[in-house]
């Protein structure tokens, strides 16, 4: 029976189109598409016999042909400041993902996955370290936020899509969870506090201005040039700086969105008055913000962020030039909130128990 309930369709996984489609399948009228997605995506039922205003014939045809993905916290972290818990969500075939719910002053804030692990190894990130495992589906990436905010009691009014995996390496999926999110019918998150965050595929970006959604966009950066940041960034061989900036450029021109530069300071390696310098030429009149961070040490990896003196002087450069910055305040260092640190240790625990 369990198996027979994973081989279901998940209705969470669906776009409105797609679900108005399979409930006229079932020979259903086609309003009961917003009562069924009011119900999984906004209310988070967990079963269809909570759907009181649906025929009791309705409920056994949906419960026969689908199921309702249901979020399984597996572990929860405090921080000591209280004002972040990271969280570790349970997948169906033992997998786990992991995410970030965050508490602002302006309100609270979540940062979610979109991928199993991560293809792109990058130097700064443990997300990556033991390859791509698996894309995530959109019910996976929703339940995510549904999981947070179900298990806090507090709305989630910001997204950030910047946990493990690269977004625009799980296109469809972002782009369905997004509609999904942002929808009456769901948590009715506006686009405009939705940020999409990729390591530099300069392809996605493009496709992703098509798409006429007013989200941020986020680009993990980390150095002004090519040779820098093939070490740091290695998809950067692919699309180097001079592909992926024009794309940026582009997207800040067409959707009127300024773009954020994340430039990770890392002691000795791209943290100097040059480097600062050569970062203003190569952004020089874009609209655009850099998000400085002071890089939390990645166990292995010989990473350590450079003195607060230095990295004041580094922004003092960038605003001397007329680029925005900002230095980003550290949240949960100390419940291993950087991207995919509690993903690999929760697995190599369940690695060692076996």
């Amino acid at each position: 029976m369990e198996n027979n309930s994973k081989s279901r369709i998940n209705l969470k996984d669906l776009s409105f189109s797609e679900l108005e489609i399979f409930i006229n399948s079932l020979g259903v009228e086609k309003y009961r598409t917003k009562q069924v997605a009011e119900w999984i995506f906004k209310k988070g039922a967990a079963s269809f016999h909570e759907m009181t205003n649906l025929s009791m014939d309705l409920r056994v045809r949906l419960e026969s042909a689908s199921r309702i993905g249901v979020p399984e916290i597996k572990a929860r972290l405090i921080s000591k400041r209280g004002d972040t818990v990271k969280y570790l969500f349970g997948l169906s075939d033992g997998q786990v993902a992991e995410s970030v719910f965050m508490r602002h002053d302006y309100g609270i804030s979540a940062c979610v996955s979109t991928q199993v692990g991560c293809r792109y190894a990058c130097r700064l990130c443990a997300s990556g370290l033991g390859g791509l495992i698996r894309d995530l589906s959109p019910g996976e990436i929703y339940d995510q936020v549904l999981g947070m905010q179900q298990d806090s009691g507090e709305r989630i009014s910001r997204l950030v899509i910047m946990g493990s995996g690269e977004p625009l390496d799980n296109y469809s999926a972002t782009l369905t969870f997004i509609r999904n999110i942002t929808a009456p019918y769901g948590l009715n998150v506006g686009y405009r506090h939705i940020t999409i965050s990729t390591c530099g595929l300069a392809p996605g970006i493009r496709k992703l201005a098509l798409e006429k959604m007013p989200l941020t966009l986020a680009v993990s950066l980390h150095a002004p040039n090519d040779e820098l940041r093939n070490q740091l960034v290695p998809v950067n061989r692919k699309y180097p700086l001079r592909e992926l900036i024009s794309a940026c450029r582009d997207y800040a021109r067409d959707t009127g969105r300024r773009v954020t530069f994340e430039y990770a300071l890392i002691a000795d390696v791209n943290d100097t008055r040059d480097h600062a310098l050569e970062l203003c030429r190569l952004l020089s009149g874009m609209l655009c913000h850099v998000n400085l961070i002071p890089v939390n040490p990645v166990v292995g990896k010989g990473i350590e962020p450079p003195s607060k003196q230095q990295i004041e002087l580094f922004k003092k450069i960038l605003e001397e030039n007329m680029i925005a910055a900002t230095v980003r305040r550290a949240f949960g260092a100390d419940i291993n909130a950087a991207c995919g640190q509690l993903r690999q240790r929760a697995m190599g625990d369940v690695g060692r128990e076996k």
